[in-house]
């Protein structure tokens, strides 16, 4: 199963990379700022479609307190 547009656009922006190295157009691991992310990611892409999705959402939640925590 290949996940949607919008599942690529999230773990690109929670990784802070981009979707088309997300997609192996680009193959520079190097823009992941992170090492420990790319390895995060690694985990997450090998999840079921479901399980991949609550974290992400899960994520979006905890950026969302954040930044609004900031404010």
């Amino acid at each position: 199963m290949v996940p949607s547009i919008d599942v690529a656009k999230k773990l690109a922006r929670i990784l802070d990379t981009t979707v088309g190295y997300l997609l192996g157009e680009n193959d520079q691991a190097n823009l992941f700022k992170d090492p420990a992310m790319l390895r995060r990611f690694q985990d997450i892409s090998v999840l079921p479609e479901k399980e991949r999705e609550y974290l992400l959402t899960t994520v979006d939640y905890f950026i969302k307190s954040a930044k609004i925590g900031a404010m």
